[in-house]
C-alpha cells in the first residue's frame, strides 16, 4: 500500500558504486513490456510484465502402425521453448531509486514502451526524474482506485494472502484461506491519516470514513514526545516500553475491576493519565509505547463501529502504519478483538506493500484484460514475507551491506482456475492436511527430508538432459537455490503462507522450472509407460477369472499396488534404483493386509451393490504400472457398471505423475487393446480433462474451469483421489457434497508411525454424505 506522503524521506544518497544483482532482482528485465510504479514516502515499488522463455517437455506418439518392434518407445519426448506471462514486482527504499533507474534504463531493451502508470504520494516528486531516466511519460492514476485493484488481485489469486497476526504463538501467522467470493470487505488503510473503504466488487468501492489520527499522528506526536525522527525508531523504542507506567488504569482509579460495568482491572481508562499528576520523567520508551496503543485503539473502534454499521465480517488492514511491523499488527488486533469481543479478526495482508504498484499495472493493462486469467505466485523469484524485527530496520539492513529489496513474481496460468463444484462448503475448504508452520516437529522432519532428496533430484534432472549442454551447471543452480528456499523456510516457515508439504513439494517444481529442467522424470515415466503396456492385458484377463467380490477387492488392490510406485518417496524410489525388475506382484506382497490403517472397504463392497454411479471423477497420480495395471482396470469395471469416467490428470509435469499429454497417448494405446475402453472413448462415456495442476499435491479450489464444467454437466457423483499427496498430505479432511474415495499407500515410515501404521501401510477411506465413516481406523 501507499507509504504515508511525508513519512520517511532520506536525505542521503545510495553508493553509485553498488553493483545491482540483475539476476537476483530486476529478473527478464530485456523482454520487460509494461511498467507501473508506486511511490510513497520512503518506499518505491515498480511493476512490470514480461515474458519469460522457458523449456517445456512435449511429448508425441509415435506412428504404431509402423513400429517396428516392441522394444520401440510408445512416444517421443521433446523440449521445446515456450514463452510465458510473468509479473515482476520490486520494492525498495527511495534512496536507491536513481540508481535502480538507471539500471532499468541500461538493460531495457523494448522501446514499444511509451508510458509508465504512477501512483503514490511521491509519484509527482520523482516525475521528472522517471521521465528523463527511462524516457517514458509518467501517467498518474489514483491512489484508492489502485490499492483497491491490487487487493482485489492478490485475495483472487494468492491463497494465502490474508494472516492473523498472534504474537507470542509458535506461529505468530496464522494465514487464512481465502473465500471463494471476496466480496464485500473493508479495507483500513493507514498512512497519515486513516481512510476506511468498503469494496463490494471489482469496480464498487466507496470511501465510508476515516480520520486524521493515523500514523502521521504517532510519528509526528512521538518525535515530539521523545525526539526521535525516524518512524521505524519510534516502533523500536515502542517495542520495549510498558505502557502502565504512563496510561492510567481502571484498577488506578477503582483500586481493581469494575464489574457492573464489565472493565477489567488491566484496562486503559485514559491514555497517558499518568502524565498528568505524576511528579517524575517518563521515559521515551514507554511514552512511545503508550501513543501506540493510543492510535491503534483508536483506529481499531473505528474500524469495529464501521464493520457493524455496514455487516461486514472481513477487515483488512494496510499501510505504512502496518508495513509488516509485529508491534502495530499486535496492538491492532488487540484492539480489534477487544471492541468486538472476538467477533471481528484483524486481517494483514502477505503483499499490502505491493497493493497500489499493481493496481497501477491493472490500470495500464486493461485492454489486455488480465482478470480473465489466473495468476501463480512463483516461489522460485518471490522473496516471501520476511520476519520483520523492529531492532533491525531497512536502513541498518542497508548500512550493514544487505541490499534492502523486496520481490514478487507471479505467472500468468494457461487455464483459468476454479472450485470444485462438489466441494461441500468452499469457504471452509483447506486443501492440506497438516499445517507445516504450526507443527514444530512435523516442519523439521520434511525441511530435513527434502534436503536429504535434493542430490537425487540433482541426479535425475542432469540424467534427464543428457544431450544438452549445462545440463550439470544448471543442476547445481538450482541445487543453491532450492537449498536457499529451504534454509529461509526453516528460519521462517510463514514466507509463503501455510508451510505445508504441497508448498514444499511446489517450491521445488518452480525452482526445478527457473532452470530449465521442465520435467526431470520424462524418461523414466516413458519407460515405465512402455514397460506396464505389455501387462495390461495379462492383468484384465487374470480379473475376469474371478467372482464379482473377489474382482472388487483384487481391483482395489491393483490400485493399491500400482500407487506404491512414486518416484516422489524415497523409500520406493530407492527400492526401483537398486532393482529395476521390482513389479506389479511384488508391490501387491508389499501392501499391509487388512485390517488396513484407514479401512472401508466393507462399506464400498455394499454400496456397490446399489445402483451404479452416473459419473465418477477420478484424480490419477503416477504414470507407469499404477495408471496402466492399477488405474485402467478399475475404470473398465466402473464403465462395465453403467458409470461413466472422468479422468483428471496434472496439466503440467510433477515427479512422475502421468500429465494429460502422455495419459491421451496411453489411453489411446489401451483402447486399441480393450473393447470396453475403446467404446467407453467412442460414445463419450470415458474422457480426458487437465486438473490445471501441475503439482504432486491437489488443491480443490484451484481446477481447471474446464473440468468443473465437465464435473457440473455430468452430474458426478464419485469423486476418487488417489495417492499420497492428493489424497493424505492434501483432502484427507476435504468434505464434499458427492460420494468420495480417497486412497493411498504411506511411503514414509515418519509419517506412517505418526498415523498409526508402518510404511506401505492403507488408507482407503470411503465417505458418504450424511452419514459417519464406519471401518477400522
Amino acid at each position: 500500500m501507499a507509504d504515508c506522503d511525508q513519512m520517511g524521506r532520506s536525505t542521503h544518497s545510495m553508493d553509485k558504486s553498488i553493483t545491482l544483482p540483475p539476476d537476483e532482482i530486476f529478473r527478464n528485465l530485456e523482454n520487460a513490456k509494461r511498467f507501473a510504479i508506486d511511490i510513497g514516502g520512503s518506499l518505491t515499488k515498480l511493476a512490470y510484465y514480461s515474458t519469460v522463455q522457458h523449456k517445456v517437455a512435449k511429448v508425441r506418439s509415435f506412428d504404431h502402425s509402423v513400429k517396428e518392434t516392441d522394444d520401440d518407445p510408445l512416444y517421443e519426448i521433446s523440449v521445446q521453448e515456450e514463452i510465458f506471462a510473468r509479473l515482476h514486482f520490486i520494492k525498495f527504499e527511495n534512496a536507491y531509486i536513481e540508481t535502480c533507474l538507471d539500471f532499468i534504463k541500461d538493460h531495457l531493451v523494448n522501446t514499444e514502451t511509451k508510458v509508465i502508470k504512477a501512483t503514490g504520494g511521491g509519484a509527482h516528486k520523482f516525475k521528472d526524474l522517471i521521465e528523463k531516466k527511462l524516457k517514458l511519460k509518467v501517467d498518474k492514476e489514483d491512489e484508492m482506485t489502485c490499492l483497491i485493484k491490487g487487493c482485489n488481485f492478490v485475495l483472487r489469486n494468492i491463497p494465502h494472502e490474508a494472516f492473523v497476526y498472534v504474537k507470542h504463538a509458535d506461529s505468530e501467522f496464522r494465514f487464512q484461506n481465502t473465500h471463494p467470493d471476496i466480496f464485500p470487505y473493508l479495507l483500513v488503510n493507514i498512512g497519515s491519516g486513516v481512510s476506511i473503504v468498503k469494496v463490494e466488487s471489482e469496480d464498487k468501492f466507496e470511501r465510508i470514513g476515516g480520520s486524521s489520527i493515523g500514523g502521521g499522528t504517532f510519528w509526528g506526536l512521538g518525535a515530539l514526545l521523545t525526539k526521535t525522527r525516524r518512524f521505524d525508531e519510534l516502533l523500536q523504542l515502542a517495542s520495549r516500553g510498558q505502557h502502565t507506567n504512563v496510561d492510567m488504569l481502571v484498577k488506578d482509579i477503582y483500586g481493581g475491576s469494575y464489574g457492573s460495568l464489565g472493565l477489567t482491572g488491566d484496562l486503559i481508562a485514559s491514555s497517558f493519565g499518568k502524565s498528568a499528576t505524576a511528579d517524575k520523567e517518563f521515559s521515551k520508551e514507554d511514552m512511545a509505547k503508550s501513543l501506540l496503543h493510543m492510535i491503534s485503539n483508536d483506529i481499531g473502534q473505528l474500524a469495529c463501529l464501521y464493520a457493524r454499521l455496514h455487516n461486514l465480517s472481513r477487515v483488512y488492514f494496510g499501510g505504512f502504519f502496518i508495513r509488516g511491523h509485529p508491534v502495530t499488527m499486535h496492538t491492532i488486533t488487540y484492539s480489534i478483538n477487544f471492541f468486538t469481543k472476538g467477533e471481528v479478526q484483524a486481517l494483514f495482508l502477505r503483499h499490502e506493500g505491493y497493493l497500489g504498484a499493481i493496481g497501477a499495472f491493472l490500470k495500464g493493462a486493461e485492454e489486455d484484460n488480465p482478470n480473465q486469467y489466473s495468476w501463480g505466485e512463483n516461489y522460485a523469484g518471490s522473496s516471501g514475507l520476511m520476519s520483520v524485527s523492529p531492532e533491525l530496520n531497512p536502513m541498518q539492513r542497508a548500512r550493514s551491506g544487505t541490499f534492502p529489496f523486496d520481490m514478487l513474481e507471479m505467472d500468468r496460468l494457461e487455464r483459468k482456475l476454479v472450485n470444485l463444484p462438489l466441494l461441500q462448503d468452499p469457504s471452509s475448504y483447506i486443501p492440506d492436511t497438516v499445517d507445516l508452520t504450526e507443527d514444530a516437529l512435523a516442519r523439521e522432519y520434511w525441511l530435513y527430508c527434502f534436503e536429504e532428496a535434493l542430490d537425487g533430484v540433482v541426479k535425475r534432472a542432469v540424467a534427464s538432459q543428457p544431450d544438452l549442454p549445462q545440463a550439470a551447471e544448471r543442476a547445481e543452480k538450482f541445487r543453491q537455490k532450492y537449498r536457499h528456499k529451504l534454509q529461509t523456510l526453516r528460519h521462517q516457515p510463514f514466507a509463503y503462507g501455510s508451510l505445508t508439504v504441497r508448498s514444499l513439494l511446489d517450491t521445488r517444481e518452480h525452482c526445478l522450472n527457473e532452470f530449465n529442467f521442465p520435467d526431470p522424470y520424462s524418461k523414466i515415466k516413458q519407460r515405465e509407460n512402455d514397460m506396464a503396456l505389455k501387462y495390461f492385458q495379462k492383468v484384465v484377463k487374470s480379473l475376469e477369472k474371478l467372482s464379482w467380490e473377489q474382482r472388487q477387492f483384487a481391483l482395489i488392490k491393483g490400485l493399491l499396488a500400482g500407487n506404491v510406485f512414486d518416484w516422489g518417496a524415497k523409500a520406493v524410489s530407492d527400492v526401483l534404483e537398486s532393482d529395476p525388475e521390482f513389479g506389479f506382484e511384488e508391490a501387491k506382497r508389499q501392501l499391509q493386509e487388512r485390517p488396513w490403517l484407514v479401512d472401508c472397504f466393507d462399506q464400498w463392497i455394499e454400496r456397490l451393490k446399489g445402483p451404479p454411479h452416473k459419473c465418477a471423477l477420478f484424480f490419477v497420480d503416477n504414470s507407469g504400472i499404477d495408471i496402466i495395471l492399477g488405474v485402467f482396470p478399475f475404470v473398465r469395471e466402473l464403465l462395465c457398471r453403467g458409470t461413466e469416467v472422468v479422468l483428471a490428470s496434472n496439466s503440467g509435469p510433477a515427479l512422475n505423475d502421468v500429465t494429460n499429454g502422455e495419459l491421451q497417448i496411453l489411453t489411446e494405446r489401451i483402447a486399441a487393446m480393450d473393447m470396453i475402453i475403446q467404446s467407453g472413448i467412442k460414445e463419450d462415456r470415458l474422457i480426458l480433462v487437465q486438473s490445471g495442476s501441475s503439482s504432486p499435491c491437489l488443491d480443490l479450489s484451484r481446477l481447471d474451469k474446464v473440468l468443473a464444467t465437465v464435473v457440473r454437466e455430468r452430474h458426478t457423483d464419485l469423486v476418487i483421489i488417489e495417492g499420497m499427496g492428493r489424497a493424505i498430505h492434501t483432502n484427507y479432511y476435504a468434505t464434499l457434497s458427492c460420494e468420495s474415495l480417497k486412497l493411498a499407500v504411506i511411503k514414509n515410515s515418519w509419517l506412517a508411525e505418526r498415523l498409526g501404521g508402518k510404511i506401505f501401510s492403507v488408507v482407503f477411506k470411503f465417505e458418504q454424505p450424511g452419514k459417519s465413516q464406519g471401518g477400522h481406523q
